[in-house]
């Protein structure tokens, strides 16, 4: 995986919202194992400490479970996996909305735009 990162957030956070895609993407299937902490930062170029958080934070959103022995997997709840599919795809939604609107565009135009993307692929 290429890793990329921004000063504009904690690398942390970012770990979290790069791994997350790989989790909804089916990258990391339900129920899959996830890489050791220590793999994932040596890929990533972070210390482990760094990693460990965003873990940690994948397992509060509901999305892994870890486990002292056999390390952490992908949730098996699809349910949690759809729900959070739909919020990142809202928020995508959301964001391209509020760029069409500071350039000008009413909500019916935004839809005019979509609509014609969508027609010429």
């Amino acid at each position: 995986m290429d890793w990329h990162f921004t000063e504009d957030r904690p690398i942390w956070q970012q770990l979290t919202e790069q791994i997350t895609l790989l989790i909804l993407n089916g990258e990391y299937p339900p129920g899959s194992r996830l890489p050791a902490v220590r793999e994932l930062a040596a890929q990533a170029g972070v210390n482990p400490n760094t990693m460990q958080r965003a873990m940690a934070q994948l397992e509060q959103n509901g999305l892994a479970a870890g486990s002292r022995t056999a390390g952490r997997t992908v949730t098996e709840d699809i349910d949690v996996i759809r729900a959070a599919r739909l919020e990142r795809a809202r928020a995508a939604v959301s964001q391209c909305l509020r760029i069409l609107e500071e350039l000008g565009y009413s909500r019916a135009d935004a839809l005019a735009i979509i609509k014609e993307e969508l027609h010429d692929e």
